[in-house]
């Protein structure tokens, strides 16, 4: 049997949903082993004074921490 955690995270890029998404992804797994998923719970596009966009998401990441690895 695992044990699996869920912790929530949000991120955010100029360059698009997708890659605000991966930087959570990059940021968890710098402190966190075995990352299983990653849910996109909401997304949110901020508007600049000068018209460029900021792209945030809001995200649940779930790891493994027991022991045989599945989820």
């Amino acid at each position: 049997m695992s044990i699996a955690k869920t912790i929530e995270v949000s991120s955010q890029s100029t360059a698009g949903f997708s890659e605000a998404a991966k930087a959570a992804f990059n940021e968890v797994s710098k402190t966190v082993n075995n990352v299983k998923h990653i849910w996109v719970e909401s997304f949110e596009m901020i508007v600049q004074d000068d018209g460029s966009f900021i792209y945030r998401t809001h995200c649940k990441v779930t790891f493994v921490v027991g022991a045989d690895g599945a989820v």
